[in-house]
């Protein structure tokens, strides 16, 4: 990243690269995290996400989850048949229409969920405490919303 001066960094333009270069970067080491954290189950990066989708989202169709997660049919199809191998979810004719195939958390997919959450949470957490005082931790805190929003427009 270059060093600008403070008004050059408030242009839209360059809050626009600081931010992509920034969250980039951020979103780099989480997924690394991620890796670190569930390395003993190996689960994939994709299959984590399906995993981290159903849990908030609920039960979701093959197709809703190629969509969020941006990947193709047959993608989502493969990833799907090996969280089914291990037990993570379950696969049920959608009650709606039967032509689809619904996908939905078990008791072990939680779990699983629920582990790797923790350690890549706690891990961040310590990253923010080692890294910020508490005033900037409140700053961040209320910036979340705003880069919910941009994210929402992209």
């Amino acid at each position: 990243m270059t060093h600008d001066t403070p008004a050059d960094s408030a242009r839209p333009d360059h809050t626009a690269r600081d931010l992509r270069i920034t969250v980039g970067r951020l979103a780099r080491r989480i997924r690394q995290l991620y890796g670190v954290a569930d390395s003993a189950s190996d689960l994939t990066f994709t299959e984590l996400a399906v995993l981290s989708r159903l849990h908030r989202r609920g039960p979701s169709a093959s197709a809703e989850l190629a969509d969020s997660e941006q990947i193709t049919p047959q993608a989502i199809g493969t990833t799907l048949g090996a969280l089914a191998r291990r037990d993570l979810i379950t696969r049920e004719p959608d009650p709606r229409d039967g032509r689809k195939v619904v996908s939905r958390l078990t008791e072990a997919g939680l779990r699983a969920h629920d582990d790797r959450t923790h350690a890549v949470t706690e891990r961040l957490d310590r990253a923010l405490v080692d890294a910020l005082d508490d005033r900037e931790r409140r700053l961040l805190a209320e910036a979340l919303p705003l880069l919910e929003r941009v994210a929402d427009r992209l």
